[in-house]
């Protein structure tokens, strides 16, 4: 009998290897988003404060998120072209940087809101090449029949670092004040930057689609449109998520007005708390049991699920109903979000997946700041007048929802339900939706 160690040991271990590798960059990426959420909130209070304007407070969520998504295709192509390792690398210097200028800015006095803005929007940039890096990293790492238990740790770290962020920030604040807490940003930078270094991140096989794609930056940038436009179930799944993140975004920024119609402040922390907790037992439960072999019905089941969570939510004004429907709705989107990118990660060639990621993540996040745009003219302008003493719907609907503060919210919720509802029919409705799985073939 040969000593010599057979092909399918050495396949083993070269697996168990990347898993080893994946588990690391992972812990890694966990640490530096903990940092960076303890940073945000802290500059969220210290805008807050130095200005007391609601506006400028919200100006920050503003520059987090729509820098990344307009440079968003670039972002990708060129992701493709580069080391997905050094990419990381230099996303994660860059923003590190970026958080040690507010430091010295602040230590020296000289520290204005318009520097804060610049800051997190060049952040949000460097996460547009981070995370397609990140997502595009972990294909090569992990074998296809664990893609969801991946997605599923990826999303447990971002929940974990939202349940962690606020209230380490809230107690470091008062403590050892925005400089410090940036101080503490950084070393989990660069910690971040350390794991990195001593990892490798295989580099994609060239595809047909690879190829295909070659051309200017622009031709690239444009080239993952063309790829999801090309296949129907996957572009269905794109715009289905699109819908319901409308939604969603509307019925996260009501939460807290909602519940503070009806309740004190520290009863409002235990929901959103409770509420946190949803996305991590979500995230935890896909990657414990790695999700169901159909993800496609797994999905769809969590999007009928989402409406059922949302007429809670606006039912009844009393916390504990509230809390339950939060809790479900956060489980169900972290579940399926992990489903849809375990899909996406089996559909889309390595080589390509930058550009692709990149506009899945454009297309299926745009609607995620007009969500937060609706969310308060819907709630005071157009839905608080009806359930007001007086209001038009106070007669009929109001027997069922109340009348007064928080009622027209309350409805704004049951309505995203309808809405989601109707979302998830239409895409139980598409068959090359429903068959994708099974009619599109797996790259991986």
């Amino acid at each position: 009998m040969s000593s010599q160690p057979s092909d399918r040991d050495a396949a083993l271990s070269a697996a168990a290897g990347a898993l080893r590798t994946f588990v690391v960059l992972w812990f890694g990426q966990l640490v530096s988003l903990i940092g960076s959420g303890i940073t945000r909130f802290a500059l969220g209070v210290w805008v807050y404060e130095k200005t007391g304007s609601a506006t400028q407070f919200a100006l920050i969520a503003v520059s987090v998120s729509l820098p990344g998504l307009l440079v968003a295709p670039f972002a990708g192509a060129l992701v493709d072209r580069w080391d997905r390792r050094r990419v990381m690398l230099a996303a994660d210097l860059g923003a590190g940087l970026g958080t040690l200028l507010i430091a010295l800015l602040y230590w020296s006095d000289a520290l204005e809101i318009w520097h804060i803005y610049f800051v997190v929007a060049s952040g949000s940039v460097m996460s547009s090449f981070q995370m397609p890096a990140y997502i595009a990293a972990t294909t090569l790492l992990v074998p296809r029949r664990h893609f969801s238990r991946s997605s599923g740790m990826i999303q447990l770290g971002q929940a974990s670092a939202g349940v962690v962020a606020a209230p380490v920030a809230g107690a470091l604040f008062t403590v050892i004040g925005l400089g410090g807490i940036i101080l503490i940003d950084v070393a989990t930078f660069l910690f971040a930057v350390a794991t990195l270094l001593f990892l490798r991140v295989p580099t994609p096989t060239t595809s047909t689609a690879g190829r295909q794609a070659r051309g200017s930056l622009w031709q690239e940038a444009a080239y993952g449109w063309g790829f999801i436009r090309k296949r129907a179930g996957l572009f269905g799944l794109l715009t289905y998520f699109a819908l319901l993140n409308l939604a969603f975004s509307i019925a996260v920024v009501l939460v807290v007005p909602l519940v503070r119609s009806f309740t004190s402040v520290a009863i409002l922390g235990v929901v959103l708390a409770i509420q946190s907790a949803g996305q991590v037992t979500g995230s935890l439960a896909l990657t414990v049991t790695g999700g169901p072999r159909g993800r496609i019905r797994g999905i769809l089941v969590c999007g009928w699920l989402i409406g059922l969570a949302m007429l809670l939510v606006g039912m009844r004004p009393e916390p504990l109903w509230v809390a339950a429907g939060l809790f479900l709705m956060m489980f169900c989107f972290a579940f399926m979000n992990g489903c849809s990118q375990a899909i996406w990660q089996s559909k889309v060639p390595p080589d390509v997946q930058g550009r692709v990621f990149a506009i899945r993540r454009l297309i299926a996040q745009v609607t995620t700041p007009i969500g937060f745009l609706l969310a308060g003219p819907l709630a005071d302008v157009v839905f608080k007048p009806l359930l007001v003493d007086g209001g038009a719907l106070a007669p009929t609907v109001g027997r069922f929802f109340g009348v007064g503060p928080g009622r027209g919210i309350a409805l704004i919720y049951v309505c995203l339900a309808v809405a989601g509802t109707i979302s998830t029919i239409w895409a139980a409705s598409k068959p090359r939706l429903r068959h994708l799985e099974d009619e599109l073939p797996d790259a991986i």
